[in-house]
This record gives structure tokens, C-alpha cells and sequence, in this order.
């Protein structure tokens, strides 16, 4: 009877010491809940998965489907196997890690050896679609289509779509992709549609905005056909004006007998003459954006002096944050009676609760030279935004009002970690107030905030924002209307890359190479140099 009540209280205590697992779900042995959430998390995995490889298998793309297979493979064999307690842990971690950083890195490089961009979208063959489309004229025997505006998104900056309704009620969706049906759509009498599935339908206003675009959009239908649009609420089928060739890879105008012949090495078609057909075609460029970017003489021009203000307002960014938080941290940290503590700490955090992206809006008028706050309270009549120097300080009062309250944050929890008793040791020992500051406090708050000061810099480095919305790069000097006083680089290159020359993404994520490995380096050089606190640690 004991022995038999000893082997059940074992059995007991091994059950009940079951390892857990991520989720609450606990091992084969484990409860039935843990058990359910197992099920349910692993089933999600599957769901997940099988919503990923469909649309890759239809568009033929083998790798991305291999890796959808092998992440959802590894994924059961590591929450379904005794064996990789650890990697149950880790593994969560580690695909987010791969799917929001290193993905987007290996794709903004990869990106940077290409041409993509406006004119240099997608393949030769979406390219030849295109080129014949929008060459598209109306001919005797032209079909009519009942035209709706519409885009995908955004009314105002999404991919235009032309919903169609042909002369039998039938409704289609038209991209630069081709023409396809249109299901579950609404359609009055007058052959108008009022409601799709997936489309934004617009306005008559923001019609008449993106008139332009409208104009110059085409619908390839076949070889030599497309769709456009006669006027703002018709379309018809015509036959296209230049028509593509394979036996001699060129394009043909039919109107003026002129030849553009394929450059495969450039991604566009291009006559005797070098005059090329504005749709191209994406193609591998090698270092080409590189090269461009430390040969072009209106990048180098301004580039050093750029770069130049580029470090100082990261690093005066992260001097000034971090001064004002540790101030206002040491104060309110004193051991002396403090009445209204806890209010002063909300109020010193509510600028960071604000949206900054409204934030810099409002700062903006407030430096306005006719009507600005700060003139009107200082009685100055200064124009903020006119003067380099004065433009610049302007910006960098901006982030210190943004960005002290996080400073002040990671300084008040760095010093409650430190031991109250080392700070009376130094007094017990005669050092006065500063010096104790100064020899142990100071040390210690650093090994902890060194990294935080780090990622304050690299972030300001790149911080668009601060710039775009309050003074746009400005003032501009009259010689050079690109590069202006408080641009940073990415600014400039967002200026270059996205100015009248059209999208250039290929050539910006070169740029943001070259910016991502500036950042690394200084972080790297700043991380090295910290080691040397640890030892105050230790």
C-alpha cells in the first residue's frame, strides 16, 4: 500500500513538473488546455502558410514557395519534437527578426543593383503591353465602354483602375496589367459603377485632379490593342500606334516609320538617334548607382557639407536630449521632500506622448515669421526658417522638445538601479556633491545608457520628419536649389531619387546603402568604445 502510493505520488510529481511551452501549452503529458493551445497556435502556423503559398504557386515563384513550405516545416518540427525545448523559445524571436530586418536589408541591396523605378517597373513584357496601349487610337470599328475612375487605395495616390461596363452590361476591371471581369459590382442603369469590391471609387473632384493621369492611362487588351479613356467618363478599344516586333526585338511606330530597338543591357528601347520609349523594363545595373552617387557633380558638390550637418544634428540631438532628460531626471530623483512629484513627471512626459508627426506641423507655424507664437511672445520679427544658422536651431529646439521626455525616461530608471549606498560611501568618504556625481553616479548611468545614446543617434541620423516637416531642407542657396541648409541626407537623396526626374528607387537604395553602412560604422566605432565602461561595472 505504501509502496504502491510512492509510485503513484512520482507519476504525480513527473506529470506535474511537465516542461512548459511557449503559449501556456504544456508537453505531450501536459494539461488538456495547454494541450488546445498547442493545436490552435500550430493550426494557425498551417493557416498562415497556405494563405502565403497559393498566391506565390499561381504567380510561379518557386523560391518564395520552398521557403514558406520550409519556415511552416520548421516551425511544427520544433513545437511537435521533445528535443528543442530552447528552440521553442528562440524561434518566434528569430523569423520576426529575419522577416522585418534582414529581409528588408537583403531587399533594399538588392534593389540598389537594379533601375527600378518609374519607366522601370516591371517586365519586358509588361513594358511592350504598356508601350502599345497607351499608343492606342480609336479606329472605325472601336468598342465603347462606360468608364468609372477608380484606384486601389488611396483616391489620391493609388494605382488608377478603369471599371468598365460594355455595351452588354457586362463590368471589368482594368489595370496596366490587362483587362479582367468584375464580380460583385454595382452598376446603374446609365452603365456607371457606384460599388467594387476592392476599389475606391472616385470622386468627380478627385477625377478632375488626377485628370492628367487619367489621360495617359491605357489598358493593353492584345498585341497591338488597349483602352483609354475619351474624356473622364468614356473609354473605347482602339488599335495601338507602335507595335512590337519579336523577330527584330524593336518597336515599330506606325505613324512615323521611326525603329526603337531593345537594349536589354539598359532595360528601354531606343532609336539610331538615343531617343527612347519612355516605358522600360527592370534589369540588373551591377554598380551603376554607386557610381553615379560618388561621381555625380550635383551630389558632390553638396555632399560634404550635407554629411558635415548631418553629424552635427544627430550628435547635437543626442547631446541636448540627453542632457535636458538627466537634469530634469536628477531632479525630480532627489531624496528630499518634493511636493507634486508624480504631476511634474506626467508633464515632463506629455510631449512624448504627442503624435510627432503633428507635433513638427504645429512647431512649424510657430517659427512663422508673420504669425508665429514665439515672435509674437518675444516680440522679435525674426524669420526663423530664412536664415541657415536660425533654421537649424529651429529644428534642433524641435527634437529637443520631442525627445528629452524618453531621455528622461531611460535616466530615471537608470538611476534608481543604482545603489543609494555607493553615492553615501563617496560622501562618507569626503567627496562632495559633484564629485560623487562625477566618480560613481555618472559611470554607472553610462554603462546602462551608452547603447540608449547609440540608438538616439542612429535615429536621428535618418529622421526625416524632423526635417521634411518643418523646414523641408530650406533655406535653399540661390545657385543650388536642391541641396538646402538643414537637409540631411536622406532628405537629399528623397529630393534626388523622387524630385521631376520621376521615382527612382534604385538609385535612393543605393543611397541608403551608402547611409546604413555611415550609421554602422559610427555605431560600431561608439558600441567598441563602451566596452571600456563595463569595466566600471565589474
Amino acid at each position: 500500500m505504501v509502496s504502491q502510493y510512492g509510485n503513484d505520488k512520482g507519476a504525480s510529481s513527473r506529470a506535474s513538473s511537465a516542461p512548459p511551452l511557449p503559449g501556456g501549452a504544456l508537453a505531450p503529458d501536459g494539461s488538456l488546455p495547454g494541450q488546445i493551445a498547442k493545436i490552435g497556435m500550430l493550426g494557425l502556423a498551417a493557416a498562415v502558410g497556405l494563405w502565403a503559398v497559393f498566391p506565390l504557386y499561381a504567380e510561379g515563384r518557386w523560391i518564395g514557395v520552398a521557403t514558406v513550405v520550409a519556415v511552416t516545416a520548421l516551425i511544427f518540427h520544433v513545437y511537435l519534437s521533445k528535443r528543442t525545448v530552447p528552440a521553442k523559445y528562440l524561434l518566434p524571436g528569430t523569423l520576426l527578426l529575419v522577416a522585418f530586418q534582414v529581409i528588408p536589408v537583403l531587399y533594399t541591396v538588392g534593389t540598389s543593383v537594379t533601375n527600378y523605378g518609374d519607366g522601370h517597373r516591371g517586365t519586358k513584357e509588361q513594358a511592350i503591353a504598356g508601350i502599345e496601349a497607351t499608343s492606342v487610337s480609336r479606329t472605325a470599328d472601336s468598342a465603347d465602354y462606360t468608364l468609372t475612375v477608380a484606384a486601389r487605395g488611396d483616391a489620391d495616390t493609388g494605382d488608377l483602375v478603369f471599371l468598365l461596363t460594355g455595351p452588354d452590361g457586362s463590368a471589368y476591371a482594368g489595370t496596366d496589367e490587362g483587362l479582367a471581369p468584375l464580380r460583385n459590382a454595382t452598376v446603374e442603369d446609365s452603365g456607371k459603377i457606384t460599388e467594387a469590391g476592392g476599389y475606391t471609387i472616385l470622386a468627380p473632384g478627385e477625377v478632375n485632379r488626377r485628370s492628367g493621369e487619367v489621360e495617359e492611362f491605357a489598358v493593353p487588351t492584345g498585341p497591338g490593342s488597349g483602352i483609354r479613356s475619351s474624356g473622364l467618363s468614356t473609354a473605347y478599344e482602339g488599335e495601338a500606334g507602335r507595335v512590337y516586333d519579336a523577330g527584330c526585338d524593336c518597336v515599330t511606330d506606325t505613324d512615323s516609320g521611326q525603329v526603337f530597338t531593345a537594349d536589354n543591357e539598359r532595360g528601354g528601347f531606343y532609336a539610331e538617334d538615343g531617343q527612347r520609349v519612355s516605358q522600360g523594363w527592370k534589369v540588373g545595373v551591377g554598380l551603376d548607382n554607386f557610381v553615379r552617387f560618388l561621381t555625380d557633380p550635383t551630389l558632390g558638390s553638396s555632399f560634404l557639407s550635407i554629411l558635415t550637418w548631418n553629424l552635427g544634428f544627430a550628435a547635437g540631438t543626442t547631446a541636448l536630449v540627453f542632457a535636458l532628460g538627466l537634469a530634469v531626471a536628477l531632479t525630480l530623483h532627489t531624496r528630499h521632500r518634493l511636493r507634486g512629484r508624480t504631476t511634474y513627471r506626467l508633464l515632463v512626459v506629455l510631449p512624448y506622448a504627442m503624435p510627432s508627426f503633428a507635433m513638427f506641423l504645429l512647431w512649424r507655424d510657430m517659427f512663422n515669421a508673420d504669425y508665429g507664437l514665439l515672435n509674437r511672445l518675444l516680440g522679435w520679427d525674426l524669420d526663423w526658417f530664412g536664415d541657415p544658422w536660425t533654421a537649424r536651431a529651429a529644428v534642433l529646439l524641435v527634437n529637443l522638445w520631442l525627445g528629452f521626455p524618453y531621455m528622461f525616461l531611460v535616466a530615471t530608471g537608470a538611476l534608481q538601479a543604482i545603489p543609494r549606498e555607493l553615492v553615501q560611501a563617496a560622501r562618507i568618504d569626503g567627496a562632495g556633491a559633484w564629485q560623487a556625481f562625477r566618480t560613481v553616479t555618472f559611470p554607472l548611468l553610462m554603462v546602462a545608457m551608452l547603447p540608449i545614446l547609440v540608438a538616439t543617434f542612429a535615429f536621428n541620423f535618418n529622421n526625416f520628419n524632423a526635417v521634411w516637416l518643418t523646414t523641408e531642407g530650406g533655406p535653399f542657396p540661390t545657385d543650388n536649389p536642391m541641396a538646402g541648409a538643414t537637409d540631411l541626407l536622406i532628405t537629399y537623396t528623397y529630393r534626388l531619387a523622387f524630385g521631376e526626374a520621376g521615382a527612382q528607387y534604385g538609385y535612393a537604395a543605393a543611397v541608403s546603402v551608402f547611409i546604413f553602412m555611415i550609421v554602422t560604422l559610427i555605431s560600431v566605432v561608439a558600441l567598441r568604445r563602451s566596452k571600456s565602461l563595463e569595466e566600471v561595472h565589474n
